[in-house]
């Protein structure tokens, strides 16, 4: 390894450092508004607040999730797990999101209550955790804007504390219309709205984890622009068999069987290597597994069938 590598490894490791330290602090700080916003919607009797905190929930888990999928990105694969623990933050997203998801029906439903039989709530209360938990999310908002652009997992962590930090604006504006009216029901107005955002996010949420659970093609990636770039260098007559899915929310993989003109052949590793490096420059695929044309696949079988029990197949090697 040159001298100009070491230091891009020994660069990235002082940002995932820093990052890490970053998120750690996060984590808690955001944990701590999340039981400051229950036991402040119990004691304010404020079904917004408790609605607030579910939705602060969702940052906690988002945050962690950044955290963690740091860590175990560090971790060697092995025998029984060839890719390591990478999917396992994906699987915590949805068990995760699909809990939330039934919260958000809880919220709907208290909140269809209250409106209809209204209860007294103490505003004040109300505002000053609200006002603390928005000073919080900017400050963690801050924190994470610098590393939002490059890394998926932080854009996405980002993303919901902007969106907690929009619902507790709306906590504080129903605590002032309470206030200055003693209209009661803002407050559930406020929940209906926080139960919303936090649908659209755990929806969201089971969708994409789900879809990479399902080995889909990445949102991020254009199948057809991917097959077209494969078949565009020279010696290669075709493509079949295509495969691309996330190993991870921001690592993906491939695997396809590759047809080289016969008087190609020859520079078969060549070709390959250049394929990788579009893939790698162009798609962000660095996970690549190519192979020669199977003789007994059928021509321009592109997306391949998958069948339960495979018959023998030939490839040139």
């Amino acid at each position: 390894m040159d001298h100009r590598a070491l230091e891009e490894k020994s660069h990235s490791a002082d940002i995932d450092r820093e990052l890490k330290g970053r998120l750690k602090i996060s984590v808690t700080l955001t944990a701590i508004i999340f039981v400051a916003e229950l036991a402040g919607g119990y004691l304010t009797n404020s079904l917004a607040l408790m609605s607030d905190a579910a939705h602060v929930f969702m940052d906690v888990l988002a945050l962690s999730l950044s955290w963690f999928a740091i860590y175990i990105s560090e971790m060697p694969p092995t025998n029984k797990r060839t890719y390591g623990l990478h999917r396992a933050e994906v699987f915590v997203s949805f068990i995760n999101s699909f809990v939330l998801f039934i919260v958000t029906f809880v919220i709907f439903y208290k909140a269809y209550q209250r409106f209809f039989s209204p209860e007294p709530v103490e505003s004040i209360g109300m505002i000053i955790v609200a006002v603390i938990g928005l000073l919080v999310n900017i400050v963690v908002a801050l924190w994470l804007h610098r590393f939002a652009g490059s890394d998926l997992n932080i854009k996405s962590a980002f993303i919901h504390v902007i969106g907690d930090a929009a619902a507790s604006i709306g906590v504080i504006a129903g605590a002032a219309v309470i206030y200055y009216t003693g209209w009661y029901p803002a407050d559930p107005l406020i929940s209906f709205v926080i139960g919303f955002i936090i649908l659209f996010g755990t929806v969201g949420i089971m969708k994409e984890s789900s879809h990479i659970l399902l080995e889909g093609v990445p949102k991020e990636i254009d199948f057809d622009s991917v097959l077209k770039d494969i078949k565009a260098f020279r010696g290669v007559n075709g493509v079949h068999s295509l495969h691309i899915w996330s190993i991870c929310h921001n690592v993906y993989a491939l695997s396809a069987h590759v047809d080289i003109a016969p008087t190609e052949r020859w520079r078969m590793g060549e070709i390959f290597e250049e394929i990788n490096g579009k893939l790698a420059q162009t798609h962000h695929i660095f996970y690549t597994t190519l192979q020669a044309e199977c003789l007994g696949c059928e021509q321009n079988d592109v997306l391949r069938k998958l069948a339960h029990k495979e018959h023998n197949h030939n490839h040139l090697h």
